[in-house]
């Protein structure tokens, strides 16, 4: 039986304002990425969250991302290689500390917004969240953009790499994802969504923005839960799914 694992962007309410339900969320993901203070949450909301999802059964990644609460780690950044890797090093122990205290630990590693985005292309910064996470916990997966040349950078540096792909966001037919300021780069319908979904996992490809056919090879999927509609397009993806004979389980499950 063919396996894919759902994952979430979890864990980042901060203080009055709420982002997401993570409840629900993790009622139907099987791997949440949990913000980790830079971009976003704060550690009572974080370590609800974390509790939340270990009675679930759910895995953990450690969503490290640029220095960046005002713009949600959204914007481009170009910190040194020194503060690079101590900001990731920083990031994910501060998880692993509210991990342990809510009876979970972290598996991976998914860095957030802009700074994925850039480590997809910079081989620079890409080496200082591997060598951060190295330095860290070398036996941390890291979840990184299918197709981009950090997967083979970071498996050549030793860490093991899951492949993700995007449930709600348009590919070109290069198969990067299409910019957030383009037109339809942010899919909404929940049942063209999960129909997508399910041919990437059987047969490897994905529709492009202009109507061509793309390779994909992803382990994991993610349904951003900061979108409108968010609950409802995981739903259906995983009912899809289920339907479709695929089992929902983490990339971490035997770790």
């Amino acid at each position: 039986m063919l396996t894919i694992d759902i994952n979430s962007d979890l864990g980042e309410s901060f203080g009055a304002w709420a982002m997401g339900d993570d409840a629900a969320m993790l009622d139907i993901v099987s791997s949440a990425n949990v913000a980790c203070g830079f971009h976003a949450g704060d550690p009572a909301g974080i370590l609800k969250t974390l509790r939340a999802a270990a009675k679930r059964d759910v895995a953990i990644g450690a969503h490290v991302g640029y220095r960046d609460l005002a713009g949600f780690g959204r914007r481009n950044m170009d910190p040194t290689s020194e503060e690079l890797v101590g900001d990731v090093i920083y990031q994910i122990g501060a998880l692993q500390g509210l991990a342990k205290a809510a009876n979970t630990r972290v598996t991976y590693v998914k860095p957030h917004g802009a700074l994925y985005n850039t480590i997809a292309i910079d081989k620079r910064q890409a080496k200082d969240v591997i060598d951060a996470i190295l330095a860290i916990d070398p036996s941390l997966v890291l979840m990184a953009l299918a197709g981009s040349q950090l997967v083979e950078q970071a498996r050549a540096a030793g860490l093991t790499v899951v492949a993700e792909a995007f449930a709600d966001r348009a590919y070109t037919r290069e198969g990067n994802l299409v910019s957030r300021r383009e037109k339809g780069s942010v899919l909404h319908d929940p049942e063209l969504v999960a129909e997508r979904m399910v041919r990437m996992v059987t047969e490897g490809v994905i529709e492009a923005i202009d109507g061509t056919l793309t390779k994909v090879d992803a382990q994991s999927i993610c349904v951003h839960g900061d979108s409108p509609g968010a609950v409802a397009m995981a739903r259906r993806l995983r009912e899809k799914f289920e339907q479709s004979g695929l089992a929902i389980r983490s990339f971490t499950a035997a770790a």
